[in-house]
């Protein structure tokens, strides 16, 4: 499944990133090639799967993940100890909004 270079364009500036003409064709290219990949697992047949919340068959007393337990949080000071930039209460960033 080709991609039309406005495709290419398209999702280049969803994720933000400026492309040249070259990293515009090599990225059509392999996303080309992964939608080609999603198409051929299309095409399996799976009438007699059943939904699956997690890869493997996980039983629940077999549960690998931990219980939300609460615990403390860190304290303000804790938080901003290793800030490089501070001011008072809060982190100190350079403005990113364009005047």
């Amino acid at each position: 499944m080709a991609l039309e270079p406005s495709e290419v364009q398209h999702i280049a500036a969803l994720a933000r990133i400026a492309l040249t003409g070259e990293e515009q064709a090599a990225l059509g290219q392999q996303l080309a090639q992964i939608l080609a990949q999603f198409e051929i697992l299309g095409e399996l047949d799976t009438t007699d799967v059943l939904p699956t919340a997690h890869a493997g068959d996980l039983a629940p007393d077999l549960s690998v993940l931990r219980d939300d337990t609460p615990s403390p949080g860190l304290t303000t000071e804790d938080v901003l100890s290793n800030a490089p930039r501070r001011e008072g209460q809060f982190f100190r960033v350079r403005a990113v909004l364009e005047e």
